[in-house]
């Protein structure tokens, strides 16, 4: 039993927390959040309004939670993740799913107190190594990567994409674009936007600033410079932007790829079929139903391909729709990575409502 320890209890950092309860060999035995009222951490995590109230039993004092009636959580409330004791709370590793880059230079610090692995939930430049499920995990290195990126949710979602085309088919050039629903730090109503990630700084993108629920917020994004910490040459070829959109959850993607080599949309179906009979983790998925974004609310998977929408233009020209949960399915990765890293064997263990059939 690997005892994690996870600081940041935003909408990532709870699914993180709700995920980790599905497996029996991780469990959580420490949390921090600026949230000074423990009684609110717990009411967050039990109810969740797309998610649904958490299934199992939780319970809290003045310091701690209790879970499933057996397993004690220690709660802090410190603004910073150093001054946390983690080892002295029982944890192997520490996800540092808060946000805020501040905390990268403490992470070395923490190694020395012997927490073996920390996974970011970001895509920062002070770790040892970006690991993208289905992507690049075979380039870890257990001896030398102890601080880890599990990336951010358009790069979980488009990478294992892009390794699949570029490796079968080889991509010449494309265009990325992402429909991403609001978060947090977007504004009910119009107003100045100002960062989680660096607290008390003004976005200068103004349009992010506008009223969250009442537009189509188009905005520039790092989707393709954070891939290319694991494909080098994914910059050169490719460009991105994003728009916000007024959902809560599940994100969706439109890829044009220009590809090296002639194909059709079979060749294309066959290589998505031949990576999904072999895929260790729920990274892809190919949806024929003719479904809407809510239906995937709650998925495991890293991508869902609508078959709907795969077109292939002059055997050259290759367009691709792709669905993702940014909370849910984005976080089911992060305990995935987290698992690889301690080397656990990866298991598909979910609840039924949490998976495409």
């Amino acid at each position: 039993m690997y005892r994690i320890g996870i600081n940041g209890m935003g909408r990532i950092g709870r699914a993180i927390f709700r995920i980790i309860n599905l497996f029996e060999d991780i469990e959580v035995v420490a949390i921090n959040d600026i949230n000074p009222e423990i009684a609110n951490l717990v009411y967050l995590i039990k109810y969740d309004s797309f998610y649904g109230r958490f299934k199992y039993n939780i319970k809290h004092d003045d310091q701690h939670i209790y879970f499933n009636g057996n397993t004690k959580i220690k709660v802090f409330n410190k603004n910073n993740i150093g001054d946390v004791d983690w080892a002295a709370a029982g944890c192997d590793a520490v996800i540092e799913a808060s946000g805020v880059h501040s905390n990268l230079s403490q992470l070395p610090k923490m190694l020395e107190t012997g927490i073996k692995k920390v996974v970011v939930t970001y895509s920062p430049d002070e770790i040892d190594k970006v690991v993208l499920l289905g992507a690049n995990e075979n380039s870890y290195n257990p001896e030398t990567d102890h601080i880890v990126s599990s990336s951010i949710c358009d790069v979980v979602a488009f990478a294992p994409v892009y390794k699949i085309i570029n490796e079968k088919f080889g991509v010449k050039a494309g265009f990325l674009k992402t429909l991403h629903p609001w978060l947090s730090y977007q504004n009910l109503l119009d107003g100045p936007s100002y960062s989680w990630n660096n607290p008390g700084k003004l976005y200068h993108h103004y349009a992010v600033g506008r009223a969250s629920t009442a537009s189509i917020i188009p905005k520039p994004t790092t989707a393709i410079q954070a891939a290319n910490k694991v494909f080098p040459d994914v910059l050169e070829k490719m460009r991105c932007y994003s728009f916000r959109i007024p959902t809560p959850v599940v994100g969706a993607a439109d890829i044009t790829f220009q590809l090296n080599s002639k194909t059709r949309i079979n060749d294309v179906l066959d290589a998505i079929n031949e990576y999904e009979r072999m895929q260790r983790w729920p990274i892809i998925y190919l949806n024929s139903e003719p479904l809407v974004s809510v239906d995937f609310t709650g998925t495991d998977y890293s991508a869902v391909i609508d078959n709907r929408w795969i077109e292939v233009i002059n055997g050259e020209l290759l367009n691709l729709t792709l669905w993702y949960d940014n909370e849910w399915g984005y976080s089911r990765r992060v305990v995935d990575v987290l698992r690889h890293v301690l080397e656990l064997t990866p298991q598909k263990v979910t609840h039924e409502e949490f998976t495409l059939s």
